[in-house]
């Protein structure tokens, strides 16, 4: 199950990746490197920190394929894949539901409690589009002001590695979590729904 969770999730984020280098006007090579860097950053730095070393990322072929793949489909076909933008931002949410779910579980299976559980689904979740972002020299999405992107990840991480702390089987619990994550991402973006702001903005540069 974690498998497929994985790669459903890693090649959803490789086209996000793929999307925002032709934006930039990288070259194939850097479409695809930073497809690859959008889809398994996330999952290797969680890997990193529980100690499931060498990390499947570079482990297992298929991790380094099907992120390769995405990354040339969105090179080739960009003109069509910008068309379906609305339809990646729910592949988007899809993606961040699902890798958010699979590191919790994951975190828990390698011994962590359901509090760092959670957090590392988290940033297995934004890992990937950090580490994206500031490649392409931006401010990462969960940084940008009232972005609500992080606090659903943690709300399904956290459901999930609560679920699997009172014994239910990640089978079950998996949907539910995910679930959690998805609908509340997807309902932000169609009501503008932000993360809390300060009440004053500081001046810029302090």
């Amino acid at each position: 199950m974690l498998l497929t969770l994985d790669l459903i999730g890693i090649l959803v984020f490789a086209v996000s990746g793929g999307l925002v280098a032709v934006r930039n006007q990288l070259d194939i090579v850097g479409v695809v490197v930073l497809a690859m860097a959008t889809g398994l950053g996330g999952g290797v730095i969680r890997d990193v920190v529980i100690g499931a070393v060498p990390p499947p990322a570079v482990e297992d072929w298929r991790y380094l394929l099907v992120p390769a793949v995405g990354g040339l489909v969105t090179f080739w076909w960009h003109p069509a894949v910008e068309r379906l933008e609305r339809v990646i931002n729910v592949f988007d949410a899809c993606g961040l539901g699902l890798f958010c779910v699979a590191g919790a579980v994951k975190a828990q299976e390698y011994g962590l409690g359901p509090v760092p559980s959670a957090a590392l689904g988290m940033v297995t979740g934004v890992g990937g589009g950090i580490i994206r972002d500031l490649m392409v020299g931006r401010v990462p999405v969960i940084f940008r002001y009232g972005e609500l992107y992080a606090i659903p990840a943690l709300a399904g991480a956290a459901v999930a590695a609560t679920g699997i702390e009172l014994g239910l089987e990640p089978a079950v619990i998996v949907g539910p979590a995910a679930a959690v994550t998805i609908g509340w991402r997807l309902i932000a973006l169609r009501r503008g729904w932000a993360a809390p702001v300060p009440r004053e903005r500081p001046p810029a540069g302090r």
